[in-house]
């Protein structure tokens, strides 16, 4: 078979394939995407949801950016939540249950009007000219051409499918491994790795004593995904909660030398942040139970996802102990759970890009750069699908850095430090996180993304009227002073001293009110809603950003500074032994190449820029 020459081919098609290719699509270079099969392009392969904290802020971003994550989320919710909503709008995160057959549904729906071309295979080598990437050889042996190839191969290199002592390759049930493409890899001397992830077993829902159980009710005021209108929301369901017990816990014990992790036979790292069930209950062995929750896999699924309790241990086990369970006593398993190994690709082999340093034309991106979780995959996908196709068009790359976004706190990670285990992502990874809000995504990224000539029309459009809205808005609320007496009248509870506040900067009170506003400016009752809270939200974190600001500027010129070679770390107090090994080692010349070791931290940075200028002092 023979296929026309692109300017990037993306491989695989899962969440980083589709919005790599889009990505690429949209900014108008012939893009062909290359899948197993197209009936599961955007398939969710584990937990039916999108979001949670720190991924629900990545989500955002790659809809910002006009990614289709969190429109097509929106379109397939069936419980939208927001996760620590009694907290600052700083650290919560947006989440949606989906409905595993509309989420497909609407991602291929996104390829529709798209000149993206589909080709229905596997992929077995790179074509190599020189040291360059120039394309593609199928499972059928045809060559694809290509200027640039992003691939996304997830759990596919080399994967192999644990249930006890039971193995069999795979990328996921019912898709073959790629082994030829893996070795491929290796002989292009890419630094490879083992890591491991695991899913729990599927349950009928009409096998669950659903009666008995604690729910879990979707919240009465969506918030949704996307900046754009989404069209109508599906049905909203609730989710059911239930506990694993200690006849569980004595189940998992007798039988852990059966798990597959515990009995040897597999070496890749798992994700220290969504253990195993067996893991709890050796690393939690205090704990006499552990939360379970029972998410419908869809509308019109008899499938139930039980979030909580993945597993590698044989089908008879996993059936022992999802029965002793409350409300699952008799309850009918359609799948076991399986824990999945396969190779990575050290990510410091990349660039900021997400490009391969050593071999030109090739990007990377997904779990196969270590990394877990849907949103990470399709948050690097997006990136790397732009970078091709901004390299084919000799143009500038998009970089982003970590003060600017979630998307680029993750990337200066992995391609700085690396991973020990898969990388997830969480607000705290953030030093800037007051700024990186979810809610602000679009205001701080949009119009990157029009630059860079990934974002459609109908945003750019919608963007410019809510960029509109919000400057008439803070012109209106930062020009219109008030008097502490004024502002105690209208309900504001402020000092007596004399000094008057703009309602920009009363708006920073919590205990400040919609009402209070317009008592101050009748005008401000013009204001949309969305805009008002959006203000409201930047007026309340204001002053911090404004700090963060100086300290991020601080910083980019602290990174030049030098370090003397024959510094001693040993003497420097506070920092971990560690990184006092690490930097002995190491021995770096500047602030700028010190961050880029493994296990770094702003903190310990600030210290050896300290140190630095106490030395230099001392020598003056």
């Amino acid at each position: 078979m023979k296929h026309n020459a692109f300017d990037v081919i993306v491989v695989g098609g899962g969440h980083a394939g589709c919005e790599a290719a889009l990505a690429a699509s949209r900014t108008g270079v012939r893009v062909a995407l290359v899948t197993h099969r197209r009936d599961r392009i955007g398939e969710m392969s584990c937990n039916p949801a999108i979001g949670g904290l720190g991924k629900g802020h990545l989500v955002r971003e790659i809809d910002a950016l006009d990614g289709a994550m969190g429109r097509v989320a929106d379109r397939s919710g069936i419980q939208f939540r927001m996760l620590n909503r009694r907290k600052g709008p700083a650290v919560q995160g947006p989440r949606t249950q989906a409905d595993r057959v509309l989420y497909r549904h609407h991602m291929q729906s996104e390829f529709t009007n798209t000149d993206v071309a589909i080709i229905e295979a596997g992929v077995d080598d790179l074509i190599m000219d020189s040291n360059r990437l120039c394309g593609v050889v199928l499972s059928d042996k045809s060559e694809v051409l290509s200027k640039t190839v992003v691939l996304t191969a997830g759990t596919f290199l080399r994967g192999i499918i644990h249930i006890g002592d039971v193995k069999q390759e795979g990328g996921r049930v019912g898709d073959p491994a790629a082994k030829l493409l893996a070795s491929r890899i290796e002989d292009l001397g890419l630094p490879l790795g083992r890591l491991k992830t695991g899913t729990p077993p599927r349950l009928a829902s009409s096998s669950i004593n659903w009666e008995i159980l604690e729910k879990q009710a979707a919240d009465e005021d969506p918030i949704r995904f996307s900046f754009l209108d989404s069209g109508p929301l599906s049905r909203q369901i609730s989710c059911g909660i239930t506990h694993t017990n200690e006849k569980t816990h004595d189940i998992i014990r007798t039988n852990l030398s059966k798990s597959a992790m515990y009995g040897g036979h597999i070496d890749g790292v798992g994700p220290r942040y969504c253990p195993s069930i067996e893991d709890k209950v050796v690393r939690f062995a205090d704990k006499s139970s552990h939360q379970i929750f029972l998410e419908p896999e869809g509308l019109t699924s008899d499938i139930v996802y039980p979030n909580g309790i993945s597993t590698s241990l044989p089908q008879d086990v996993q059936e022992q102990y999802v029965r002793s369970i409350k409300g699952l006593e008799a309850v009918e398993i359609t799948q076991p759970g399986y824990a999945i190994e396969y190779d990575y690709v050290d990510p410091r082999a990349l660039d900021h890009r997400l490009s391969v340093i050593n071999c030109p034309g090739l990007y990377l991106a997904g779990q196969i750069n270590g990394t877990t979780g849907y949103e990470e995959a399709a948050a690097q996908g997006l990136i790397a699908g732009l970078n091709a196709a901004l390299e084919v068009n000799e143009s500038t790359p998009f970089v982003l850095d970590r003060s600017q976004a979630y998307i680029g706190v993750m990337i200066d990670d992995l391609v700085t430090r690396g991973v020990a285990e898969p990388y997830r992502m969480f607000t705290s990874r953030a030093e800037y996180r007051l700024a990186l809000r979810a809610d602000n995504a679009d205001q701080r990224l949009t119009q990157l993304g029009i630059s860079s000539g990934c974002v459609g029309e109908i945003r750019r459009n919608e963007f410019a009227l809510k960029a509109d809205d919000l400057s008439r808005a803070n012109s209106l609320l930062r020009t219109h002073f008030a008097t502490p007496d004024k502002a105690i009248s209208a309900g504001i509870k402020v000092n007596r001293d004399g000094q008057r506040r703009s309602v920009f900067e009363l708006m920073a009170r919590t205990e400040t009110l919609p009402e209070h506003i317009f008592a101050l400016c009748p005008d401000a009752e013009k204001i949309k809603p969305s805009i008002m809270q959006q203000i409201s939200t930047d007026a309340l974190y204001a002053s911090y950003i404004e700090r963060q600001a100086r300290d991020i500027e601080t910083l980019k010129k602290d990174a030049q500074i030098l370090l003397p070679l024959d510094l001693d770390y040993r003497q420097i107090a506070g920092l971990s032994n560690e990184l006092k090994t690490k930097l002995g080692a190491t021995r770096p010349s500047s602030v700028a190449q010190a961050s880029r070791i493994d296990g770094m931290t702003p903190a310990a940075l600030n210290l050896l820029i300290a140190n630095t200028r106490k030395l230099h002092r001392k020598l003056a």
